[in-house]
């Protein structure tokens, strides 16, 4: 190989991720300067830190425009308080070739380059003992597999890249189908799947948060199902629902992960709390990172929080009602619009808005957050104010500390990237497809209702009806962790939930009373060129091939 490889850039990503290696893999007898490949490949300490590297193009969402916005907000899950946030292009219809955001085209490629360099190498490394090669490249081969995947989202139909390129090669060759993407993505999770440990139960404690068999599944499970969506699937074709319930079959047969308890679930996020370290329910993260930024970010104004992500009125109508497992716009659900936000009794909510949501009156850090006017969280000449009556609570710790005067205490977080209940909608929305509401649509579903102290789907419910309460489940169980956003897009439904106003609630205080008035926050546009992102300008300029995805 002709490329030099820097080797402080070597050591740069190893320290800048921590994925569980052992502690000799970190350690490098170096001298400034440019070193040549053969000095990674004939080193067994050099060649697993290569690999290191890899894991480095993970891609931690909680931070998309480097001001604490998530996708959410360029969804009908919520609004960035920051009215300036880049999030908001997504919005407004300004989003383009020249205005991008979440942009990930030439990271995922340089993250794609280091696994094909890894798997062309390793073979001859100087891997000891050589056991051990065949598990290190299933990493890879996943790895690969993610960063296809994390291209495919985004921009639909994309080049693929299977091998290492040099400055020789003609790299402007026109993109692969999303067919062909969806055969070398899943061929690498069989691969994948062939060598690496089941799940992260049968790793050794100092190889916590490598990739694992199950989490091969899982995106397997995931890149089918949205190859079998409308939006990849114009036609309807059976057999691509069905490999995609296959394949999150296959993951739950296995039966090594499970869901949480819905007290555990809250802390799933912040590994600070040791039941919640690589749980039964997660199946793959990021690297963990200690801070309390998230908080920081995302807090009540009171707290000192900037409060960005503010979820909708329309997220909150979401979340069906404790008893009656209706959602609130049937006349027979038990909602009471006097007491929206109940938790006990017969007008009580599905209990995961309390998880998932900071609501007026409800308690955060001992202290019960005021979102009505005049409230301390409702001061509309904060800039940090929420738009919306609401802020996000999913995520947040409240052992975190940050305020000023007070000690800072940071937590341990991932972003996490597959988790078990995801699977399971998975499984229950690709078989509903294929063969309407069968007893196993329901079990899946309902494993995941029950588990937050909801009531099970009704008997007798049509395939467009069980679609739609699977798609509604969806978007309550997984809020704010990124699916909502790709979901609408590759169900084509970006005209019925994104091209419309989001909303928020208005609370006025009376004495004891409160009344609440649904107000417009912000008009939204979506058209069809929305459904994919848009080829940054500046790979367009380079690459005649690389045709721009259509309306842009």
């Amino acid at each position: 190989m002709k490329t030099l490889i820097r080797k402080s850039l070597i050591l740069l990503s190893v320290l800048m991720i921590s994925v569980g290696c052992k502690k000799d893999y970190l350690s490098f007898d170096y001298t400034d300067g440019n070193i040549r490949a053969d000095d990674v490949w004939n080193s067994d300490r050099n060649s697993r830190g290569f690999l290191n590297t890899t894991y480095a193009g993970l891609i931690n969402a909680y931070n998309v425009d480097n001001d604490g916005a998530l996708l959410a907000s360029a969804s009908d899950e919520a609004v960035n308080s920051n009215a300036n946030s880049s999030i908001n292009i997504i919005n407004n219809g300004t989003w383009g070739p020249l205005r991008t955001i979440d942009d990930q085209y030439g990271a995922m490629y340089t993250a794609i380059r280091r696994t094909n360099l890894f798997l062309e190498n390793s073979t001859t490394s100087a891997i000891t003992p050589a056991t051990d090669i065949p598990r290190l490249r299933g990493e890879a081969y996943f790895l690969r597999a993610m960063y296809h995947f994390e291209l495919m989202k985004r921009y639909g139909a994309i080049i693929l890249s299977t091998r290492s390129y040099t400055t020789t090669d003609n790299l402007d060759v026109p993109r692969n189908t999303v067919e062909e993407v969806v055969a070398q993505i899943v061929a690498d999770c069989d691969e994948a799947f062939k060598v690496l440990p089941a799940s992260h139960a049968e790793w050794g404690a100092a190889d916590k948060g490598r990739a694992t068999g199950t989490a091969a599944l899982a995106l397997k499970s995931r890149v089918l199902l949205y190859a079998a969506s409308p939006l990849y699937n114009a036609t309807g074709n059976i057999a691509k629902w069905n490999a995609a319930a296959t394949a999150a079959k296959q993951l739950i047969d296995l039966n090594k992960h499970s869901l949480l308890t819905l007290a555990q679930l809250a802390n799933l996020w912040d590994f600070s709390v040791a039941a919640s370290n690589y749980s039964p329910e997660l199946i793959f993260a990021t690297s963990v990172t200690a801070g309390n930024t998230i908080e920081r970010n995302n807090a009540p104004i009171s707290y000192e929080g900037k409060g960005r992500t503010n979820p909708t009125e329309e997220l909150v109508n979401a979340f069906e009602m404790r008893v009656s497992g209706k959602p609130i716009n049937d006349v027979t659900s038990g909602y009471s619009a006097a007491n929206p936000y109940s938790t006990t009794g017969a007008t009580a909510r599905d209990p995961r808005l309390a998880l998932f949501v900071i609501y007026n009156g409800q308690n955060f850090k001992s202290k019960a957050v005021e979102t009505f006017v005049s409230g301390k969280d409702n001061v509309p000449t904060n800039v940090d104010n929420t738009k919306t009556g609401y802020y996000l609570r999913k995520f947040l710790s409240e052992s975190a500390a940050w305020a000023t005067g007070t000690t800072a205490v940071n937590r341990n977080r991932p972003w996490i990237l597959f988790r078990y209940a995801e699977t399971l909608l998975n499984y229950a929305e690709a078989l509903n497809e294929v063969n309407g509401p069968t007893a196993d649509v329901y079990t899946y579903v309902n494993q995941v209702r029950q588990r937050a102290g909801m009531p099970g789907l009704p008997a007798g419910l049509s395939q467009d009806e069980m679609r739609a309460r699977i798609q509604n489940e969806r978007r309550v169980e997984l809020c704010f962790e990124g699916h909502r956003f790709f979901d609408v897009r590759r169900w084509k439904k970006g005209a019925e939930f994104f091209n419309k106003p989001v909303s928020g609630i208005q609370i006025v205080k009376t004495g004891t009373n409160f009344t609440y008035n649904k107000f417009t926050v912000e008009n939204r546009i979506f058209t069809d060129k929305n459904y994919l992102y848009p080829f940054p300008q500046i790979e367009m300029n380079k690459l005649k091939n690389l045709a721009q995805n259509p309306g842009y």
